[in-house]
């Protein structure tokens, strides 16, 4: 008598209580499952929607102005150079390192935000940059080699923040390379001043006060502290969008005092006759004056009068 009245199976003490909370669990999980409130949901969401594709300018006078949105694209290692001690690099693009775990309280990138260099050459909310006007130049205006300038994010989603780099201080530098740190603030300062250099230091004076070509290889140097704006490919990390670069502010040099194409990057804009596209592929127009040495500082106010005719 009284055998085999228990088992495994006996609800216990507040057996009913305990089941409702349960089934409240799978509620609450079901309903933030269908309202896309899920971590996991957050993260992916956001994602995709920084890898959304943007519309650079389309540049019809081959120059860069202000307002124009544009990729800033390091072309790597010239196939000239691939015999040479230094090991061939891919082309990679300035990109923003959004720390994802920061969607989960806001629904935009916030400041501070970090920097990378991406292989993704395509156009993105990532990877597009806005030629931003500090002196009260108007938008359309183009943007001339010595002229301070700032590069800011889109709105909306982007935050609209801005490149800005200061000296390296005791506990302010690159995590890898220990050079001067580069990344995005949401405050537009001196720190966020940047110039636009032309390539060959033997003619950098003679082209000072010109227009800026679009799609050639140009110097992007920090104001304040007179270094350039790098690319470095052999410091790379995991990001959530996958293995990427370090972005430094740090001037390097080769033997004949001419910056390393580490220095070197590209002002892409769109592809007129392709959705989406770009013109870093398509050679540089064939000037017919490549050197001006004529140049009046005078009364004339439009300098564009005096530059290459291309």
């Amino acid at each position: 008598m009284g055998e085999g009245t228990y088992s495994s199976s006996v609800l216990l003490h507040n057996w009913f209580e305990d089941l409702a909370l349960d089934q409240d669990v799978i509620k609450d999980f079901i309903a933030k499952k269908e309202r896309g409130e899920l971590t996991i949901q957050k993260m992916g969401s956001y994602k995709e929607i920084l890898l959304d594709k943007t519309e650079l300018a389309k540049s019809r006078d081959g120059y860069v102005h202000f307002g124009d949105e544009v990729l800033l694209i390091n072309p790597g290692t010239v196939d000239k150079y691939a015999a040479n001690v230094h090991p061939i690099r891919r082309p990679m693009s300035l990109t923003m390192n959004v720390d994802q775990s920061r969607f989960l309280t806001s629904t935009k990138v916030d400041s501070p935000c970090e920097l990378s260099a991406s292989l993704e050459l395509s156009p993105t909310i990532r990877n597009t940059f806005v030629i931003t006007s500090i002196d009260g130049s108007c938008v359309g205006d183009p943007l001339r080699y010595g002229q301070s300038f700032a590069l800011r994010t889109l709105e909306g989603v982007a935050g609209q923040l801005y490149l800005t780099s200061d000296i390296k201080l005791f506990l302010k530098f690159a995590k890898k390379s220990r050079l001067q740190l580069v990344n995005l603030l949401d405050e537009l300062s001196f720190l966020s001043c940047w110039q636009v250099l032309y390539l060959d230091p033997q003619m950098r004076l003679e082209y000072d006060g010109y227009p800026v070509q679009a799609n050639i290889k140009v110097l992007i140097n920090h104001t304040r502290t007179n270094q350039a704006l790098a690319a470095l490919q052999k410091y790379s990390f995991w990001t959530a969008f996958g293995r990427e670069h370090e972005i430094t502010t740090n001037t390097f040099y080769d033997s004949h005092r001419a910056e390393e194409d580490l220095n070197h990057w590209v002002i892409v804009t769109g592809d007129p006759g392709v959705p989406h596209g770009t013109l870093f592929q398509a050679p540089p127009p064939i000037c017919d004056n490549e050197h001006p040495t004529n140049k009046h500082h005078g009364a004339s106010p439009d300098l564009s009068t005096q530059q290459p005719t291309c």
